[in-house]
């Protein structure tokens, strides 16, 4: 599995972020550039398999996503995990110990803690769907900041935007396999329970698609950022930094 990975600083402790379904490690770009100074370490920064710039793939079941971050560190080397979404269920899963790396903790924001029926049984259909073509980049852009969530937080001409698509004969697709949200879905509570790590969970007051109650039946000392919404780490990237700083390390 060919993954597009960034690193800055060197060093330990080491801080991987991970992005949610659909998106890219672009969307990290103007937190690193919070965190850099406030915190020391080796910051890794990967496109999931099947999204952005990374490959595609058969599988993307979250132990195949924990399998590959575990490759991109060394046995050892001390991780602390901060994962958005989809991105903090994978966190949680290689806090497990089954991928040989040692994380000593993970912040999970935003990361969906039920899925009815009628949710899963939509994403099993879009991860069916064939891929979709746009004949202008602008109406791709507009499809990618939609089904990433970040439809109003970014310019369509955003570095995160470039890196979720792709441009081929005049015609312009998502980058993202649309497979990818074929993993969601599992016991978010034996996620939590299988993790060897200190967990601290979290969500914005005004996120439509997960309550502070539901994270905090699964961590009670989850927290509740007042006025924000899914995306933190582009809404509010200091108060993330924040969070880190006083929760995590």
């Amino acid at each position: 599995m060919r993954l597009h990975v960034e690193e800055h600083g060197s060093g330990p402790p080491t801080l991987v972020l991970l992005h949610g379904l659909s998106a890219n490690g672009a969307v990290w770009g103007s937190f690193v550039e919070r965190l850099r100074p406030r915190v020391a370490g080796r910051i890794v920064v990967p496109d999931l398999r099947g999204h952005g710039r990374s490959s595609h793939a058969t599988h993307y079941g979250y132990g195949q996503h924990a399998a590959d971050i575990a490759a991109l560190l060394a046995p050892g080397e001390p991780v602390h995990v901060i994962g958005h979404s989809m991105g903090a269920a994978i966190g949680l899963v290689l806090a497990s110990g089954w991928f040989g790396v040692e994380v000593k903790g993970v912040l999970g924001f935003w990361m969906k803690a039920t899925w009815t029926p009628e949710e899963l049984d939509k994403l099993a259909t879009l991860a069916r769907a064939p891929v979709r073509w746009f004949d202008t980049r602008a109406a791709a852009a507009e499809r990618f900041l939609r089904v990433s969530g970040l439809d109003k937080l970014l310019a369509p001409d955003s570095p995160v935007v470039d890196a979720g698509l792709v441009a081929e004969g005049g015609r312009w697709r998502l980058a993202a396999h649309a497979a990818t949200g074929s993993a969601a879905g599992p016991p978010t509570e034996g996620i939590v329970a299988a993790a060897r790590a200190r967990v601290v969970l979290a969500c914005g007051s005004k996120d439509p698609l997960v309550r502070i109650d539901e994270l905090r039946r699964l961590a009670p000392d989850a927290l509740e950022l007042a006025g924000l919404g899914h995306n933190l780490q582009v809404e509010d990237p200091d108060a993330l930094v924040r969070v880190i700083e006083q929760r995590l390390l």
